[in-house]
């Protein structure tokens, strides 16, 4: 069984503890509501180009690029106001910090997530994660291919991670094999695509709700045999 001080809980953002596909929605809204259907495509069809060329969702990055053929637009400055003082702490799926604090009681909490460097980290100070675990924060472009990174930065004999995405979860267990305790959290348009039961290795558990985690104690994240 797990004890305090050997395990670390490695806890993913988007779509985990934040409903990234809610801020989604309202940033499309917002700019249908400003800029029309048509350039709010192509918001979207840049961000998604953007994404498979760098590898990370890049929300600053493709509003730099939208920027042309709407620069006398006085609204697309006040663009940028919206994706910076976003409320991001209403977006919180409900126990988020209460999960964290409970996790904490049995280890060290670690968020671990993909992003950019300005926009993500922005996004986690305001909703409150930051603090909630005392900024123990990790941010790459591919979290999966440095889980040697993440070794390093928080040691310990064993690792539980939390994720919305099964595909990241598998690609995790190959490398860190019995080390590691994996949580699939059934949240999100990632979660509920198809595939995403049939991952190979499976989730070690699967729980339908952040909150869930509040049920678990430490002898539910024990090393599979």
């Amino acid at each position: 069984m797990l004890t305090e001080g050997e395990v670390v809980f490695l806890l993913d953002v988007d779509n985990t503890l934040f409903d990234n596909d809610a801020f989604a929605e309202a940033l499309g809204a917002q700019l249908e509501n400003w800029f029309g259907v048509e350039h709010r495509t192509r918001y979207w069809r840049i961000f998604e180009e953007l994404r498979a060329k760098f590898g990370v969702a890049d929300y600053l990055g493709s509003l730099q690029a939208f920027r042309a053929g709407v620069e006398d637009d006085p609204k697309l400055l006040q663009m940028s106001k919206f994706l910076l003082e976003f409320p991001f702490a209403k977006l919180l799926f409900p126990g988020a910090l209460s999960a964290i604090a409970h996790l904490r009681t049995m280890g060290r909490a670690v968020i671990l997530s993909d992003g950019d460097v300005v926009f993500q980290p922005r996004k986690v100070q305001h909703a409150g994660i930051w603090d909630a675990v005392q900024g123990a924060v990790l941010i790459y472009l591919h979290k999966e291919r440095v889980m040697d990174h993440v070794q390093k930065r928080f040691p310990a004999p064993h690792y539980v991670v939390v994720d919305d995405k099964p595909n990241l979860l598998a690609a995790m267990k190959l490398v860190m094999q019995e080390k590691l305790t994996t949580v699939f959290v059934r949240q999100g348009h990632y979660a509920l695509a198809a595939g995403s039961n049939s991952v190979t290795p499976p989730p070690d558990l699967v729980i339908e709700r952040i909150g869930n985690l509040m049920t678990l104690n430490s002898s539910d994240f024990k090393v599979r045999p």
